[in-house]
């Protein structure tokens, strides 16, 4: 579909997500020593995290949950407080669930649902911290910067496409099955990178990986070294590599509880709102990793359900290339 570039409300970027997790200790270990993440909030519940460039509060929340293994809600903020009203209205009029939710660190927020299922919440006011990016005594592990994108398996990938082009989101790239002429997988922005938000055909909603911005691959080498020699080995689940889309050197791995993280650098701009969608057929070796390599099993199939959502499979059969 073609982008709507005056929607009803305004959404600057994703922002935040909200990860259960079996053991605060350990995931606070991987977390902050292992991935570099900074803590700015801590309770026998919650951890707040974020990330070097970050003035915001947080950009993930540990809970600690009698569900590990599944994800509370995803967050976006808003251009201004008046895009919280009009969110609201704009959700009530698709019958979606709407409801104003109280968050510590956060001003109003608006907590609501896509169009399958996805727990959202939308807020403008942040509490903001002091900047630590030139603190770098305090860089640790992967060095990551910042919060870059959300990527989550959809049932059906057109109707996720339709739904967030309609509230501004624009696609960047996407993979269409050349049979059935359905989309595999799509990329789609609003701060001008490639992509806040992605979905990939599957069985869903469940998210597939939350990404960070970090400086060079090195950084990315660095942090395979440091898995490989503090108990973290079997967590590299894939990479690192270089996408074909996106262009982005990446590197994935699986938190404590199975939660994937992708360590992401080397994408391009999109700022333009007239910047023509990169297509790629979904055969072509070169989509996945512009090097060939497949992606493993795993990388189609494990994903992290949404707490108390309902998931379907995709009536799409199409299959992509699989390493063996």
């Amino acid at each position: 579909p073609a982008p709507n570039l005056y929607p009803d409300f305004n959404t600057i970027r994703l922002s935040h997500l909200c990860l259960n997790v079996t053991n605060l200790t350990a995931s606070k270990n991987f977390y902050c020593n292992t991935l570099g993440l900074q803590c700015t909030g801590e309770s026998d519940s919650h951890i707040y995290l974020r990330a070097m460039e970050e003035r915001g509060h947080h950009s993930v929340i540990l809970q600690k949950s009698d569900a590990p293994g599944t994800v509370d809600v995803m967050g976006f903020k808003t251009f201004d407080e008046n895009d919280l009203t009009n969110a609201e209205r704009y959700f009530k009029a698709l019958g979606h669930p709407t409801s104003w939710v109280e968050r510590p660190y956060q001003g109003r927020t608006l907590l609501t649902c896509d169009n399958i299922g996805i727990p959202l919440e939308f807020y403008h006011k942040m509490d903001r911290l002091e900047p630590i990016h030139q603190k770098y005594a305090l860089y640790r592990g992967v060095k990551p910067l910042r919060i870059d994108h959300f990527n989550c398996f959809s049932p059906d990938v057109d109707a996720s496409v339709a739904f967030y082009s309609d509230i501004g989101f624009r696609v960047t790239e996407y993979t269409e099955d050349e049979e059935s002429k359905k989309l595999w997988a799509a990329w789609m922005h609003r701060k001008g990178g490639v992509h806040d938000m992605a979905f990939t055909n599957g069985t869903g909603p469940r998210l597939h990986h939350v990404a960070f911005w970090v400086p060079t691959p090195l950084n990315i080498i660095d942090l395979l070294d440091l898995m490989a020699t503090t108990g973290y080995v079997d967590h590299i689940e894939r990479g690192p590599g270089r996408h074909g889309i996106s262009n982005a050197f990446f590197l994935y791995v699986l938190d404590p509880d199975g939660h994937r993280i992708e360590i992401y650098c080397s994408d391009y701009q999109t700022v333009d709102p007239d910047l023509e969608p990169i297509k790629w057929d979904l055969k072509d070796p070169q989509r996945q990793t512009l090097w060939g390599a497949a992606a493993p099993k795993s990388w189609f199939e494990h994903g992290t359900p949404f707490t108390g959502v309902d998931t379907r499979k995709s009536n799409l059969k199409a299959t992509p290339i699989i390493a063996p």
